[in-house]
């Protein structure tokens, strides 16, 4: 495949500030709005009941509406017979009378009657502790990222892959706080997992330019970055449709269950993209890199004449 020569590095300016933008909006939308935290984190009622044949769980989502349990979430469980039902909680009602209520609800509407398996209840504190891991793992992958790279390449490398992984990180929360999308431990998992993603993504052009700083000695330390990025450019955009096509098939027909983690992989994707491109080598160079600091150290007394 023929390598292309786009300016990425000379257009840096336009994509910081868009950035930038971006950023600003997803902090002023997480400040003022929040995030519509699922019960995982905010406590809830699960209920699971069965039916004799395959359930409609459009018809069951209706209902549920309709009566006034518009929070619920309702998904498969195990087979098409078994439904799992999720509520936030409801002041005034104890876990055993949320139950009989959902259960008299979806029977309206069903010729044969629901059996209840189980009724579980989540308390506000343990939707505390979940929240506080969740947030503990972000912080945890964030400093493990940080000292890998400043490991393997140099500290301002590591601190221009932690911006652009902050950036993706920030900028999807903001997307579901601006959308009013549930967010639950399915959607954490999928932040945990774009971060991998843009990572990974990361690491491929840094690579790449360690590589080129050591062949091209004439050039400057944008032109090499430049190049570098061209010529991962294929093998990101072949990486990243791949990736596409799954995750587009999971929205569209992986259910409700799956929808807002797809949309966070799907949106994550993306930018992490468009970060590793234009917002991890940017701030790298911004931060001063160059040549001398990835060049392999010459052992002590390599260059000693030892000719007699």
């Amino acid at each position: 495949m023929k390598t292309t020569n786009i300016n990425f590095i000379g257009n840096r300016n336009i994509a910081l500030i868009f950035s930038g933008v971006l950023m600003i909006l997803s902090i002023g939308s997480l400040a003022v709005r929040g995030l519509q935290m699922g019960i995982d984190f905010t406590g809830g009622t699960l209920i699971e009941v069965g039916y004799q044949k395959a359930a409609d769980l459009t018809v069951l989502r209706n209902t549920l509406d309709a009566e006034g349990f518009g929070d619920a979430t309702v998904q498969n469980f195990g087979t098409a017979k078994d439904v799992l039902i999720r509520l936030k909680l409801h002041e005034g009602l104890s876990s055993a009378d949320l139950s009989s209520k959902v259960l008299e609800a979806i029977n309206k509407t069903t010729a044969e009657p629901a059996s209840v398996r189980r009724v579980e209840f989540v308390g506000p504190q343990v939707g505390d502790d979940l929240a506080e891991d969740g947030f503990l793992a972000l912080l945890y992958s964030t400093v493990g990222i940080l000292g890998y790279i400043a490991w393997r390449f140099e500290w301002k490398f590591s601190t221009g892959a932690v911006i652009a992984t902050v950036h993706d990180v920030v900028v999807t929360l903001g997307l579901f706080s601006v959308l009013g999308l549930e967010f639950d431990l399915t959607v954490l998992a999928a932040v945990l997992a774009l971060i991998g993603y843009s990572l990974n993504d990361t690491i491929v052009i840094y690579d790449r330019i360690r590589e080129n700083f050591r062949l091209m000695r004439n050039k400057t330390t944008e032109e090499i970055m430049n190049i570098s990025v061209n010529v991962t450019l294929s093998r990101t955009i072949m990486t990243s449709l791949t990736v596409i096509l799954v995750l587009a098939s999971l929205f569209f027909l992986g259910g409700e269950v799956i929808h807002n983690f797809s949309i966070v992989l799907l949106f994550g994707v993306f930018f992490g993209t468009y970060s590793s491109i234009f917002i991890a080598s940017p701030m790298a160079l911004l931060l001063g890199i160059s040549a001398e600091d990835l060049m392999i150290p010459v052992k002590e007394g390599a260059e000693i004449d030892r000719t007699p």
